[in-house]
């Protein structure tokens, strides 16, 4: 199994983990105004994520990414009944800093975040029916960093107590990331990147202050994988519903896309643009663990065999670069 170091932790993680966030099923957000927003990904089938899991950990996947907000708690049950008997064997990583309603699967923003902390480990720590957590993540991305001191601070305490082994934060700030890691025990900076969104200074913060590079939304929110089109239509209750796909902006990824795919098919290569997108982030740094999300047995067993192949080429990723109008970043 392809491993990599967890930041400046002493936890060793396979170089990419599954997340979560697709697990939870449907649930929404509530805005300032009273409206809500789907932020889930659709109907989910419990027993196909458990069975994807089962597979993962069979493959030496151990690292696994949650949220307290994912189905307003319903991934973290779920992972916790799919990590049966065998809790000690991962990394379990979930995320606190929003209100959640379990039984009306409904989300707010709350401006008391420090007082709420302990109170949201100890709900995760119940679903997640487990003792510990070995990653706790601050999910408020857009948080002041002049007020993340107090939240680390917090979260050392915690660490502390043995409620969590370590923590970072899901953002992509970098001076919020800064401030975070001056906490002994901040490890993990979670942010978004994949092949067609670069973001070398997220990843120059993480590399200067020893921490691992969790990479959300590796694929694109399935965009990069090549299996949508201009036709394709979202269910209602899933977040994507709302993407215009027959708008011009689409239309160029829609192209960018098939030309990656056509650079790989022409050299004889034999990975799926899925696999071909998790080795360009791997490739691009030797921090980055990317954590695809999925649905089925399928999405994760394409997904972990990324890691069969080799990294990609200086050449091929200087392609990716020019396909994607950016200066290469191996420049």
């Amino acid at each position: 199994m392809f491993k990599r170091r967890l930041g400046r932790s002493n936890l060793e993680v396979s170089a990419m983990g599954l997340g979560c966030w697709a697990m939870g099923g449907p649930w929404d957000w509530l805005e300032a105004d009273g409206s809500k927003e789907p932020e889930g990904w659709g109907q989910v089938d419990d027993a196909e994520s458990i069975r994807a899991i089962h597979y993962a950990l069979d493959a030496g996947i151990n690292l696994f990414d949650t949220a307290a907000n994912y189905g307003c708690g319903h991934s973290e049950k779920i992972l916790s009944q799919a990590l049966a008997g065998r809790r000690d064997k991962v990394i379990v990583a979930t995320k606190f800093g929003y209100l959640v309603d379990e039984e009306k699967r409904i989300v707010s923003e709350t401006k008391d975040i420090v007082p709420h902390i302990r109170q949201e480990c100890e709900d995760s720590l119940r679903r997640l029916k487990t003792d510990y957590i070995d990653l706790y993540q601050f999910h408020k991305d857009d948080y002041p960093p002049e007020k993340a001191a107090e939240v680390r601070d917090v979260l050392e305490r915690l660490v502390e107590e043995g409620k969590i082994r370590w923590y970072g934060w899901s953002t992509i700030n970098p001076e919020g990331v800064r401030v975070f890691a001056q906490g002994q025990h901040c490890t993990a900076i979670q942010h978004w990147m994949n092949m067609g969104t670069d973001m070398p200074e997220m990843l120059a913060v993480c590399e200067k202050n020893d921490q691992a590079s969790i990479i959300r939304s590796p694929l694109g929110s399935g965009n990069l994988t090549g299996k949508f089109n201009s036709e394709t239509i979202f269910p209602k209750d899933d977040m994507r519903s709302p993407w215009n796909m027959r708008a011009e902006w689409w239309t160029q990824r829609f192209q960018r896309i098939e030309t990656v795919r056509k650079i790989f098919a022409n050299t004889g290569e034999v990975r799926t643009l899925a696999q071909i997108a998790l080795a360009w982030i791997w490739t691009r740094s030797e921090r980055t663990i990317p954590i695809p999300g999925f649905k089925t047995v399928a999405q994760v067993k394409e997904n972990i065999q990324a890691m069969e192949f080799s990294l990609l080429s200086s050449e091929q990723m200087k392609k990716i670069d020019e396909v994607f109008e950016r200066v290469s970043v191996l420049a």
